[in-house]
């Protein structure tokens, strides 16, 4: 079973940088795919990005396309979103998720999740 668990939110001012990253347990991970969601207050859990199991193809939200980029490092089982020129829209709680699906955004076909990290940016 896979277990994760994010790091590196925190506050920030628009504009800035941020590096989340997700350190997973559990032999089975290198097998799983990874996703990062977040849910800001009120508001659905949304999809965020998405990188494949050997790390060769990702995909990512309209909303961060350009500004963030997800990789992993299988070696070490774990996994980074980095935030780029970030908005206040960006604030949210942000999860690290686990998938044996191909380039899936539905929260439900994610079987495993962090605790969550919260990222708040302020304008």
């Amino acid at each position: 079973q896979v277990q994760l668990v994010e790091s590196g939110g925190g506050l920030v001012q628009a504009g800035d940088s941020m590096r989340l990253s997700c350190a997973a347990s559990g032999r089975t991970f290198g097998a799983y795919a990874m996703g990062w969601f977040r849910q800001a207050p009120g508001k659905d859990r949304e999809f965020v990005a998405y990188i494949t199991w050997e790390g060769g193809s990702t995909y990512y939200a309209d909303s961060v396309k350009g500004r963030f980029t997800i990789s992993r490092d299988r070696g070490k089982n774990t996994g980074t979103l980095q935030m780029n020129s970030l908005k206040p829209e960006d604030t949210a709680l942000y999860y690290c998720a686990a998938t044996l699906y191909a380039f899936v955004t539905d929260a439900g076909r994610y079987s495993a999740w962090g605790q969550g990290t919260q990222v708040t940016v302020s304008s």
